[in-house]
């Protein structure tokens, strides 16, 4: 089963997990987990800032972005409040 098929008939909260579980279970078949997935996600998010340092994308802008998005999608998870943006430029 696809991703995209496993995320059908769930929620866009649950749509955005499955794509992001995806992309890090890629991302593990040429890299391996490291000790934990926390450290898998760390190294995802440094190959991510060494992709904007060259193409020059501005990854802080993205990330304030994400953030955004984020909060306005909600997060899916009850009693936690979603992040501010805290006045990021994008």
């Amino acid at each position: 089963m696809t991703p995209h098929e496993a995320s059908q008939g769930h929620g866009p909260h649950q749509a955005a997990v499955d794509r992001a579980n995806a992309a890090l279970q890629t991302h593990t078949l040429t890299e391996g987990w490291r000790d934990s997935p926390s450290q898998t996600l760390g190294r995802v998010l440094a190959d991510l800032l060494h992709w904007c340092d060259d193409t020059q994308r501005d990854f802080d802008a993205a990330l304030a972005r994400a953030r955004r998005q984020h909060a306005a999608e909600g997060n899916g998870s009850p009693g936690r409040p979603p992040e501010s943006g805290g006045g990021e430029s994008p």
